[in-house]
């Protein structure tokens, strides 16, 4: 399975979520899956990386040519180079498998609801993945509970995405996933 993670690309972080980017690259090596990211070296983005790379994974870089002028980029992957950031997650969603999202910033938030909002519209069935480490997202579901309880989502949302802080049962999650059908204007 290729599997597109979302993540944080800033080193001003705590090591503890570094360390959770490094287990989970080395997870995903570990069970024969094609880590897809977006080519950074830095933050949780590039820990994941060396994680998958250590142990001999499949890698495959998505990047704009635009970020060529910054020392930013994993090297030690099939790098893929797009003329834009769109042309990047266009990239980054047709090789990839399932979704998931670990501690990030505007960019992963950007990347995650996108997907989301194209899954809500049945324009994809691939599983999504909230690995919530430290509970770096408790405050994102909060919001989202609060957008369900007054009335801006229906409660099938819920079933758009998975919620784990433990990598284990992610990859049982994505291991027993069945693909459905989603109709965001279905009441019933």
């Amino acid at each position: 399975m290729n599997i597109c993670v979302y993540c944080a690309s800033s080193e001003n972080i705590d090591k503890s979520y570094l360390n959770a980017g490094e287990a989970f690259g080395e997870a995903l090596a570990e069970n024969g899956h094609t880590l897809i990211f977006g080519a950074g070296k830095y933050g949780v983005m590039g820990a994941v990386a060396r994680g998958s790379h250590r142990k001999n994974g499949d890698i495959i870089g998505i990047v704009p040519r635009f970020f060529d002028r910054y020392d930013v980029i994993f090297t030690e992957c099939k790098l893929i180079k797009t003329d834009t950031m769109r042309e990047r997650k266009e990239a980054m969603e047709n090789k990839s498998d399932a979704f998931i999202m670990m501690p990030g910033g505007i960019g992963t938030f950007d990347e995650f609801f996108e997907m989301l909002t194209l899954k809500q519209l049945d324009r994809h069935r691939k599983p999504i993945v909230i690995y919530n480490v430290n509970g770096y997202y408790d405050l994102l579901l909060a919001t989202l509970d609060k957008a369900l309880n007054e009335g801006f989502m229906s409660e099938k949302y819920t079933k758009l995405f998975f919620v784990s802080d433990n990598k284990d049962e992610i990859f049982e999650y994505l291991d027993s996933y069945k693909p459905f059908s989603y109709d965001k204007y279905d009441n019933d």
